[in-house]
């Protein structure tokens, strides 16, 4: 028998303060025929073998937004390990959430991050992008099931941190 592996993943709470107030951006999923076409979700994307994961960040959300990352919370106190062969890379994201049942094993690592630019309409993985208010967030998150999975707890957590602030 075969043994396989979830897949690592890296994805992205991109914030923006518009008129004072903190916006993200959201998208819905578009896969080609996928079952959860439509779903709500954050950009986010599988890490390439030996991609540093702040990398794989910035090329995903470029990718699936058009947007440039400017700032990754977190980034300044990652460490780089050298020796034996290995270069290894040790970060601290924000959120982390693996799927342990369903069609596709995979494991996000959530990063709180800022991006310049201007958002694209929509790419072949994802569609309808906009900027939406905590508030709209908390209602929006009130119907979990128009969510893709994976995001919806890393949200919730997100909305806990900026009431906390």
């Amino acid at each position: 028998m075969t043994e396989l592996f979830s897949k690592p993943a890296a994805g992205g709470i991109i914030e923006r303060i518009i008129d004072g107030e903190v916006f993200i951006l959201l998208q819905e999923r578009y896969k080609g025929n996928d079952r959860e076409n439509g779903l709500v979700e954050i950009p986010a994307g599988k890490i390439r073998e030996f991609e540093n994961i702040y990398d794989c960040l910035r090329r995903e959300i470029s990718e699936e937004t058009g947007l440039e990352v400017t700032y990754i919370q977190g980034e300044e106190e990652s460490v780089i390990v050298e020796h034996n062969g290995y270069k290894v890379l040790n970060y601290t994201p924000f959120s982390c959430s693996q799927n342990v049942e369903g069609d596709y094993p995979i494991m996000v690592q959530v990063f709180i991050c800022r991006a310049d630019g201007k958002e694209v309409e929509g790419t072949n993985e994802s569609r309808n992008l906009r900027w939406v208010s905590l508030n709209d967030l908390r209602d929006m998150l009130r119907d979990e099931e128009s969510f893709y999975p994976m995001h919806v707890s890393t949200l919730k957590k997100y909305i806990k941190s900026k009431d906390m602030e």
